[in-house]
């Protein structure tokens, strides 16, 4: 059976394809919580009872044991967003065991898994601006599981599917603003070509994504060749904008509101009040929560309505944010010869697409009757299974090499492949190198991945806090910073200084998988011939 894994930074929905072949919402018993109007979803949290057993407790049996208040340390929520990044932090120890962001997630994951039954292949969603190294986890994490083939796609990719679309062509533009990220995607749908009738008794059942094949720790992707791309509906990316602002930045600003009016403490019950008037306001014009402080017995009244709720936001540049990724996706767009204004249907999904000023932030751009918000938890999950769609995408981050800046004393990166590349690049990239030091046995090449971050994350006590930044910082993930992994050629006579003595070629296949030719100009042959050195997931 094929399951899709929507994993949130609050929430997290698992979806299959039922007996009548349509995606449906599964309901994972304890696990789960239904709220009115809304499918099962599993919260995003964890509680660790015993770190050295890996004996924990997550989603809304957390909450069904009042452990989702609880002070001791082992309670663990929104730790999606540190999976993977460069956040310097302190590394709880529970139970003489560290316990990371990577940890935690893993244990998450892995009930979640094992709670499925019959499970034939698995579907993740990935945020956007999510780099490699994330996803690469997620990758080792399915390799220790007993599923026989996992893929990933975008979650605003599968959104785009999730809705739907009954005949010809629509270009989507999708919103996808939940716990942690602000997704935006541009996605043309298109049906394919009507198959001739003798052919249309065989229906396509090709998975969407990208093929993470288990073993020996080598992730090898390749796309479904079963079906052909001038029949099958193709989802064409035309553009695409993540940045990490979510729901829980709005919990942690509405904190350090009341705390600021009321002198109230910022304590996880109070997050989870305040998250509670989040929500309410969402389709009520006030909201009162009541808090205790069973340690200085003080009784305060949280009481917010939604003009306030609205300059609280507007104090943080939440509908800057919202702008400053459409203009990115505009750009982009006109880039391609295409209007947003030919825009056929704006997508709102996530719990933060819920927030009224969100809908309101999309009405000033777009007519109301493309703006829909029928589906904002079940739309990437649901999309991420649909069955015999052809994905046509784009490299989001930039790749370079790291070298010595003399000028400056410090590495620098010199990009080799730009963001916005299509797969597979249309020439290889050529870089000539030469030795840096008399008699140099190898040289090697430190491979990173370089995007742009415009938000800081950071700990204050026990939140994760993300304060926008005024200008855009480059970020880098190295990806192959190992012993094995830098070197790419073994000199032989010892390179010297003063002289040119190889050429390095760059490609990304069809697979999003980066190869490299060494040339070794004094021997005039190769050393390495179409080598995999980084799997661009």
């Amino acid at each position: 059976m094929q399951y899709a894994i929507d994993f949130g930074t609050s929430n997290t929905v698992v979806a299959r394809i039922g007996a009548d072949g349509l995606a449906e919402t599964v309901n994972l018993g304890t696990y789960s919580v239904t709220l009115v109007n809304n499918p099962p979803m599993v919260p995003s949290c964890v509680y660790v009872q015993d770190a050295s057993k890996g004996e924990t407790l997550i989603g809304q049996e957390v909450s069904d044991r009042g452990l989702d208040r609880a002070r001791d340390g082992r309670l663990f929520t929104s730790f999606k967003r540190g999976i993977g990044s460069q956040i310097s932090m302190f590394v709880p120890e529970l139970d003489a065991i560290e316990v990371g962001f990577e940890l935690v997630g893993e244990w998450f994951l892995t009930k979640i898994v094992n709670q499925l039954s019959e499970v034939d292949s698995l579907v993740f969603t990935v945020p956007v601006d999510s780099f490699e190294p994330y996803r690469q986890w997620l990758g080792e994490i399915c390799e220790r599981s007993e599923v026989s083939q996992v893929r990933i796609i975008d979650e605003p990719t599968a959104a785009a599917l999730g809705y739907g679309i009954s005949q010809g062509e629509q270009v989507v533009l999708v919103v996808d603003f939940g716990g942690g990220t602000l997704d935006l995607s541009l996605v043309r749908l298109s049906l394919g070509d009507p198959q001739p009738q003798q052919e249309q008794a065989a229906p396509r059942s090709s998975p969407l994504g990208f093929l993470l094949k288990l073993g020996d720790r080598n992730f090898v992707r390749k796309q479904d060749s079963s079906s052909s791309a001038h029949s099958s509906p193709t989802a064409r990316v035309l553009a695409k904008s993540g940045q990490n602002l979510g729901g829980i930045d709005i919990d942690n600003w509405l904190l350090d509101y009341f705390h600021q009016e009321l002198g109230i403490p910022k304590n996880s019950l109070v997050s989870r009040l305040v998250e509670k008037i989040k929500i309410a306001l969402s389709h009520e014009e006030s909201v009162t929560e009541v808090y205790f402080d069973d340690q200085t017995f003080a009784s305060y009244e949280l009481t917010l309505n939604r003009e306030q709720f609205r300059q609280v936001l507007e104090q943080q540049k939440f509908t800057f944010n919202l702008d400053r990724s459409l203009e990115q996706i505009r750009q982009q767009a006109a880039r391609q010869n295409f209007d947003l204004n030919e825009v056929n249907a704006v997508l709102l999904v996530g719990g933060t697409s819920q927030i009224p000023l969100v809908k309101e932030w999309a009405l000033q751009h777009f007519a109301k009757e493309k703006v829909k918000l029928d589906r904002p938890f079940e739309a990437i999950a649901h999309g991420a299974i649909s069955q015999g769609w052809q994905l046509q995408d784009y490299l989001y981050h930039s790749y370079g090499v790291r070298y010595w800046d003399k000028r400056y004393k410090r590495h620098n990166w010199h990009r080799i492949i730009k963001s916005g590349e299509t797969y597979p690049l249309t020439k290889p990239v050529e870089l000539t190198l030469g030795a840096s030091v008399p008699d140099q046995p190898s040289i090697e090449l430190v491979i990173g991945e370089l995007g742009e971050a415009d938000v800081e994350v950071y700990f204050e006590d026990d939140r994760l806090i993300t304060r926008v930044l005024e200008n855009r910082q480059v970020s880098v993930q190295v990806l192959n910073d190992g012993d094995r992994g830098r070197v790419i050629a073994k000199l032989e006579p010892l390179g010297q200084l003063g002289s040119d003595r190889i050429k390095v070629f760059f490609q990304v296949d069809q697979q999003r998988t980066l190869r490299i030719t060494v040339f070794d100009l004094l021997k005039q042959q190769n050393l390495l011939e179409d080598f995999p050195v980084v799997q661009l997931i």
